[in-house]
């Protein structure tokens, strides 16, 4: 069950050095656990996988391992450019706690179909944790075609996608993306923007960014749309759209990473070359948080 529902997707906090600070982690961990998410995403692009070493990973996923103990799931991203590093990536999430890969094909050459197929058969094999094939076209400029899909699912260890939402997709855009895979494998969506409409038209999950630090606001909306509430979640999606307005202005890493010092949980440094958010950029993310419903 580590790949449905709810998946919450935090930041990480780390020093200018990107040494993680453990303390804060766990106080970010802590509201997730409390609010009883399904599965957290450690390690994501929100996460900073990309700007991480191998030893600070290896912290981070051994300190949110403890902190989350057995009952949520922790799903630790492998990606890598180098399929040996990937590799050892996923031995390390294993051996630390974790109980899932996402993994992304990370490159700076275009990588070609069969590339892409032997990096995910050679991460699958390097451990026995299930693998989610994360599907980022925006980040990593690689498109999964339904063929390359249809061929990865074959590989026993891979058991979920992480596909980009989309605006109107409905249940048979779902369920012909999920015929291409075996019976339970799992299929959910990212871009928190198109999240609601891809939970109504069947997505298994939803991998959140939001969802990483206002862990029950995006519980509602989860609960909501796979209860088949349409007109709730019309309400919900309403209330969040300032907040959806502003991940794709402004990128939903550095708003998330801005939101974590408004609200008081830590005050997180981004990796150079990336820049925190100017005085006005924060005043409307301030705004919008303080606008956000509550939820109990």
């Amino acid at each position: 069950m580590q790949f449905n529902g709810l998946s919450a997707f935090p930041i990480t906090p780390t020093n200018a050095a990107g040494v993680v600070d453990i303390p804060a982690l766990e106080k970010v961990l802590l509201r997730l656990k409390q609010a009883g998410v399904d599965s957290v995403g450690l390690l994501g692009s929100t996460g900073l996988y990309a700007y991480l070493s191998r030893e600070q990973k290896q912290r981070a996923i051994e300190a949110a391992a403890d902190c989350l103990g057995a009952d949520i799931p922790l799903i630790a991203s492998a990606g890598a450019l180098r399929t040996d590093d990937a590799c050892r990536l996923a031995e390390d999430a294993e051996r630390a706690g974790a109980r899932g890969i996402l993994l992304a094909p990370v490159s700076y050459t275009p990588l070609r179909e069969e590339e892409v197929f032997q990096h995910y058969a050679a991460v699958a094999q390097s451990s026995s944790l299930p693998v989610c094939i994360y599907n980022n076209p925006g980040t990593t400029h690689f498109t999964f075609t339904p063929a390359l899909l249809t061929r990865l699912a074959t590989l026993p260890q891979i058991r979920a996608l992480k596909q980009p939402g989309q605006a109107d997709l409905n249940q048979g855009d779902v369920a012909g993306l999920r015929s291409l895979f075996p019976a339970g494998f799992a299929v959910g969506y990212s871009g928190d923007w198109h999240a609601a409409g891809a939970l109504l038209a069947g997505g298994d999950l939803w991998f959140s960014v939001m969802g990483g630090l206002l862990p029950r606001q995006a519980l509602a909306l989860t609960c909501a749309a796979q209860a088949g509430e349409s007109e709730k979640v019309a309400e919900l999606n309403q209330q969040l759209e300032p907040l959806w307005q502003l991940f794709q202005s402004l990128s939903s890493l550095r708003v998330m990473y801005a939101a974590a010092d408004i609200l008081g949980i830590c005050q997180p440094e981004l990796p150079r070359p990336l820049l925190g958010l100017d005085s006005t950029e924060r005043r409307k993310v301030e705004q919008v948080l303080l606008a956000l419903p509550e939820v109990e």
